[in-house]
């Protein structure tokens, strides 16, 4: 955190300080009296300083680093908010670059069309589009929406109270690249910070969140969390173009709970092949390379684990890696760190070749 947010924090400290000593002596009550039926006769000078102050102290705008957050700064987001923002945005010139589906020809079309999976329905399509097309959309770090993700993201995976800059090296220790985060997003785009703040959000997949990201912080078993994680939102957008997952889009009637859920499963999955297996920064590229395999041809397996686990931590019984020992908290940066992703891997068929 920068000289400015500590001095903001140290004077807000100070001054919430002075409230609550206002409000003990019943000072502040006298403001709030006329709200309950009663009306003072005479408002003292004292009284109206202390009405300045608390005025003061509500018009406060916590600084996020490049900009001050105008759109209510300092407060998480939820997923459904955020999806709701790309839901109400112009995104044409977005979605003019998604290929929804995988182009086959030849004997690769034929199979699939004898034996692949069924085709997504009809209704759901312009669901999936939208899927396709915030993974179009990169980081704006102009956009209070954007801003407001990277801070929840932040928040719940560190437990900090306070906002961060946009650009610094904290993003690194959360397992970015470099010092913005923007720049380790391709391939996924928005979709991947929104799969993060899905993970985050809900009281259950937080835990999971948590603990796989203690998990990458380990000593010797550390890796690069968000650039793991974004990987894996890659894994299903293949998973979703070359249409794994339409069976149960199609029976759910939905596809970006699906979808979110995919994520979800692929990187419990990974976490515990990384753990139980003892796999290093070394073996990334193999590990990703086979969980796509296996995230592809058995998605519904996958998402069944996770429904175990979630149902586990519904009564208080899931630990997704088991006894733990306590891992280091100090983790080196990713820069220093031989991280092989799904972007730079030889292909193994011609289906997966695509990159957004």
């Amino acid at each position: 955190m920068n000289e400015n947010s500590c001095s903001f924090h140290n004077e807000k400290g100070l001054r919430d300080g002075q409230i609550s000593e206002l409000k003990n002596h019943g000072i502040l009550r006298a403001l709030t009296a006329e709200a309950n039926g009663w009306e003072p006769r005479v408002v003292s000078a004292e009284v109206l300083r202390a009405q300045e102050e608390w005025e003061a102290v509500d018009s406060i705008r916590t600084e996020t680093g490049s900009q001050a957050s105008a759109d209510q700064p300092g407060q998480l987001i939820s997923f459904n908010e955020a999806l709701q923002h790309f839901q109400t945005v112009d995104l044409s010139s977005f979605k003019k670059r998604i290929q929804p589906t995988i182009r086959r020809t030849g004997l690769a079309a034929l199979r699939h069309c004898l034996f692949g999976p069924p085709k997504l329905h009809q209704g759901l399509r312009e669901e999936r589009d939208l899927v396709l097309t915030i993974a179009q959309c990169g980081l704006d770090s102009q956009d209070p929406v954007h801003g407001r993700v990277l801070q929840t993201i932040y928040k719940k995976l560190t437990g900090s109270k306070f906002d961060c800059a946009l650009h610094g090296d904290h993003w690194e220790d959360l397992g970015f690249q470099g010092a913005n985060p923007a720049t380790d997003l391709r391939g996924a785009g928005f979709l991947a910070l929104l799969h993060l703040l899905y993970l985050v959000m809900d009281s259950k997949t937080l835990l999971m969140a948590q603990e796989i990201f203690r998990l990458s912080r380990h000593h010797i078993q550390q890796f690069p969390f968000c650039l793991m994680s974004v990987n894996i939102t890659r894994i299903a957008i293949q998973a979703l173009r070359e249409e794994c997952l339409s069976r149960e889009c199609n029976r759910q009637q939905k596809v970006i709970p699906v979808v979110n859920s995919f994520y979800a499963a692929t990187f419990l999955r990974l976490a515990h092949v990384w753990r139980t297996q003892q796999k290093t920064i070394a073996d990334s590229g193999f590990v990703l390379k086979d969980l796509e395999v296996l995230a592809k041809k058995s998605p519904r397996r996958l998402l069944k684990t996770l429904e175990i686990y979630l149902a586990g931590v519904s009564k208080g019984q899931a630990s997704l890696l088991g006894a733990q020992k306590c891992f280091g908290l100090q983790a080196p940066h990713s820069k220093d760190l031989t991280f092989t992703g799904v972007c730079d891997l030889p292909p193994h068929s011609s289906e997966g070749t695509w990159l957004i």
